[in-house]
């Protein structure tokens, strides 16, 4: 996959940026928030190619766009969410709206859809959830009921219920998911189709700029070049091929939402004054409150851009890594966001202070694209065949890794992060004999604990020599909050790893040792020296 140039995708970033500080204020965007208003003409500015053109993002160049990669996509979403969720959503759901385009149309579906999109800056839905069925695609009730005439097929008319439809009763076209005769299917459906009607917006709780709607269909009647890839059966093998591309994209807003929420924080301790000196100075707000967080954002960062590497040189898949990367930053995001609330005291509670709002926002992030929960079962189901197939040298091996870069960089954490694969390791060789993945609260902790290990890894292994360029923080910061999330992902996997094994009925009664507890014990030794240095770095490099 292509990546625009640095060049322009700065030019990019700091036009949004601009425009962002001249129309999108924080009291506009609070004013859209008590109206539950979907700013159209912002979406049509934001899609204007004369000015930012933001969906030609996710278009090939071939049809008009400008080609950009999962990392262009990553900064821009990641910007956007920073700015206003609801209403980085509206461009988010046109960008999932076309996957099933891009990735099932013919090539000359996709050369008229995705070009038409392009030149025409439409707006973009996409029909899938629906209210009995969520997460699960395969249960899907729409049909879509073949209509021939002299054996010669004309058309299908299509039938059902689509819910939780993000830019739903805005769109000018959407692709629609329904069973046909050969099985799940997209269709795409415009917006003027006899039979085909929106619901009211729903009142939601947060992303309230954006509009989500339920979508309903009457005998829709649609021809056969818009049964994408003219080939029945092939819709859940579509949808699926996308999820490590899209769930990158939610990812990036949770970690964009809760930076937000966490600098506003940051700013506001170091003009709180509290027993004689700011809060900013103060152990127990930054170390609780702030470096904490910071520290899984960029652990979230460093595995979003690890996959997006991945993605941009060409790898398929990466469903599982996807996912990853969404449960850590979406969860991150929702914890940093709840704590900035908590930082800024009764003022984090009023709708004044945009704290309250992003955490409103930023809870959909850990729910859209699949709930945390799928996420956890998802991860969990393919790393434990992982465990199986390699006879639990998947983690082993990558532990020796750590152990080679600690050699080479002793200040990343790599030694941090072996600690938390290694117990990781052992935890699911317990689930192995004990067979305690019988338990499905023990598979799905399971994808927590492999989530933590794993991001904690790829940020030891990133830190310096994939170093990012994504945010004002320098190499020995971000190795310190490295250090400080590697020895919370360890003592996690390894404490929770005990506790929920012990509570399956595990066998072994000398389990803790064989987790290498009291080493991880012992590892948590200068803690707070590298969570003091990261507080007085993040205090400078978000300054007032």
């Amino acid at each position: 996959m292509p990546r625009l140039d640095s060049d322009t995708r700065d030019m990019i970033l700091d036009t949004l940026r601009k425009y962002a500080d001249k129309k999108l204020t924080p009291e506009y965007l609070r004013e859209l928030d008590h109206k539950d208003e979907f700013p159209r003409e912002v979406l049509a500015e934001l899609y204007d190619p004369s000015q930012l053109g933001l969906h030609l993002m996710f278009i090939e160049e071939a049809d008009d766009g400008l080609g950009g990669g999962a990392y262009d996509i990553y900064r821009v979403s990641e910007l956007m969410a920073s700015i206003d969720l609801g209403i980085a959503t509206g461009v988010l759901a046109t960008f999932l709206g076309s996957d099933p385009i891009t990735v099932g149309g013919t090539p000359e579906q996709k050369h008229f859809w995705m070009s038409k999109i392009a030149n025409e800056s439409l707006l973009v839905g996409y029909g899938a959830t629906e209210p009995g069925a969520g997460s699960d695609l395969a249960a899907l009730t729409t049909k879509a009921v073949p209509v021939y005439e002299n054996d010669v097929l004309m058309g299908y008319k299509i039938n059902g219920r689509k819910q939780w439809i993000s830019n739903g009763g805005q769109a000018e076209i959407y692709t629609i998911l329904a069973m046909a005769p050969n099985g799940p299917s997209w269709f795409v459906v415009e917006k003027d189709a006899p039979g085909f009607t929106c619901g009211k917006p729903e009142d939601k709780h947060g992303i309230r700029a954006s509009s989500t709607a339920a979508l309903f269909l009457e005998d829709v009647f649609v021809t056969p070049d818009r049964l994408l890839g003219c080939v029945e059966g092939q819709g859940l093998v579509q949808a699926a091929a996308v999820f490590g591309y899209t769930r990158l994209m939610v990812g990036a807003f949770g970690m964009g939402a809760g930076w937000e929420a966490l600098k506003r924080a940051i700013r506001y301790s170091q003009e709180r004054i509290q027993g004689g000196e700011p809060l900013s100075q103060k152990q127990g707000y930054t170390h609780k409150l702030i470096v904490p967080n910071a520290a899984r954002l960029e652990a979230g960062r460093s595995y979003i851009e690890w996959v997006a590497d991945r993605l941009d040189d060409g790898e398929i898949g990466l469903q599982t890594e996807g996912a990853i990367a969404k449960y850590i930053s979406t969860e991150a995001g929702n914890k940093a966001a709840e704590d900035a609330i908590q930082a800024h005291g009764g003022y984090g509670y009023t709708k004044e202070y945009m704290v309250e709002k992003i955490k409103r926002d930023v809870r959909i992030t850990t729910i859209y694209e699949g709930t945390s929960e799928v996420m956890e079962m998802t991860i969990a189901r393919d790393r434990w065949q992982q465990h199986l197939k390699t006879r639990g040298g998947y983690y082993s091996d990558w532990a020796k890794r750590l152990d080679e870069l600690h050699q080479r960089q002793p200040q990343n954490g790599a030694n941090y992060a072996a600690l938390a694969l290694r117990a990781l390791n052992v935890i699911l060789e317990r689930c192995r004999l004990d067979r305690l993945t019988r338990q499905q609260h023990i598979l799905f902790r399971v994808g927590e604990l492999v989530a933590w290990a794993e991001t904690a890894a790829v940020f030891a292994e990133r830190v310096v020599d994939q170093a990012t360029e994504a945010i004002p923080l320098d190499v020995p910061t971000r190795q310190a909050l490295s250090r400080v999330y590697g020895r919370q992902a360890a003592l996690k996997v390894a404490a929770d790893g005990l506790s929920w094994a012990i509570g399956a009925g595990q066998t072994d009664p000398n389990l803790a040792n064989s987790l290498n507890l009291p080493g991880i014990y012992a590892a948590q030794a200068g803690l707070l020296e590298d969570m003091d240095f990261a507080a007085a770095q993040l205090n400078a490099a978000f300054a007032q």
